[in-house]
């Protein structure tokens, strides 16, 4: 795409320090290795969050760690409030239009929804948001959301990690090394990297028009991963296991570990097998215990078994059995 945008003065990779950050002292500090201390690194920006929830702390939180300077944030709920001065002391709690007026780096950690409703208030508003960075969190979107604040002179970026944040003070140490799913104009990859890099991830390109799906196999994995080790536990709950988590662990994180290295190689288990009748037998106890959990067991049994035909894992007239079994 023409984004027609460049990257501005002094942002990260630009390679123009900027001279408006104070620095004290008679020179830039020295960190015990004979670098420079971070907050004293050129390019440093004054960022600002609109909406200091779980996400938008922890990231703000990791750009101070690089030397930024976090000088705003935006604070509804007692939560929030809470969660903005302890992980971001020193920043003011105060409207979106005086967090985007401070900063040089805005970053925009609403809830989804939320998202194209802010972009387009921002816009609408006299604050200047020319050559600022604007930056959402959302996996859903990519920078098109952005484009009410683009068409003013921001510059637009996609920045969402890949993560799940619990709101614990361990939530910042979980940045190391995950990855982000980055989408920008390719003027600002570079200061889209630089700042992926110093908050601690790995920055994975995702295009516009992929932004959707990749959200999708993220949620599909993890939120629904959730569901079915919950669903597992009461499962076994019911059948008088006094400690399914316990019994669960070493099993889930043996598949787990399969999954990731070997793909549907990993595959173990009576549908693997072709064994029709032991999933009969599962279907008919879920009816009675779990109705909800039936559907779901039938829905992600019919696509195992479509995946271990596929890798010839399966033999035809054993998946025949197990879609007859499986079907409505």
């Amino acid at each position: 795409m023409d984004s027609g945008v460049t990257p501005p003065s002094g942002a990260p990779g630009n390679g123009t320090p900027r001279n408006d950050l104070p620095v004290s002292g008679d020179g830039p500090a020295v960190a015990g290795n004979g670098a420079t201390a971070p907050e004293d690194r050129p390019a440093r920006l004054a960022v600002g969050v609109i909406g200091a929830g779980r996400v938008g702390t922890v990231l703000a939180a990791a750009l101070a760690r690089a030397g930024h300077r976090v000088v705003a944030a935006t604070a509804v709920s007692e939560d929030s409030r809470r969660r903005a001065e302890e992980r971001l002391p020193g920043a003011a709690l105060v409207t979106p239009q005086e967090v985007a007026a401070s900063s040089d780096l805005i970053l925009l950690t609403v809830p989804d929804d939320a998202l194209p409703e802010l972009a387009a208030g921002l816009a609408a508003t006299d604050v200047q948001v020319g050559g600022k960075l604007v930056a959402h969190t959302s996996g859903r979107y990519g920078i098109g959301v952005l484009d009410p604040v683009t068409r003013a002179g921001a510059l637009p970026l996609a920045l969402h990690p890949v993560m799940t944040f619990t709101g614990r003070p361990d939530d910042l140490n979980r940045l190391t090394g995950i990855s982000f799913g980055v989408t920008a104009p390719d003027p600002l990859r570079p200061v889209a990297e630089a700042l992926v890099l110093e908050m601690g991830g790995e920055p994975s390109w995702i295009t516009e028009e992929h932004r959707p799906l990749y959200h999708a196999a993220l949620a599909g994995g993890a939120n629904h991963l959730v569901t079915l080790v919950v669903e597992s536990m009461d499962l076994l709950r019911s059948a008088g296991v006094a400690e399914p988590g316990r019994m669960l662990g070493p099993l889930l994180g043996a598949a787990l570990d399969n999954a990731l290295r070997l793909g549907i190689d990993g595959l173990t288990g009576p549908v693997a097998r072709g064994d029709a009748g032991t999933v009969a037998g599962h279907v008919e106890e879920l009816a009675k215990v779990s109705p909800a959990g039936l559907r779901a067991y039938v829905a992600l049994a019919r696509l195992t078994a479509d995946r271990a035909l596929g890798a010839g894992l399966l033999k035809p007239e054993d998946a025949e059995r197990l879609l007859e079994v499986l079907a409505d």
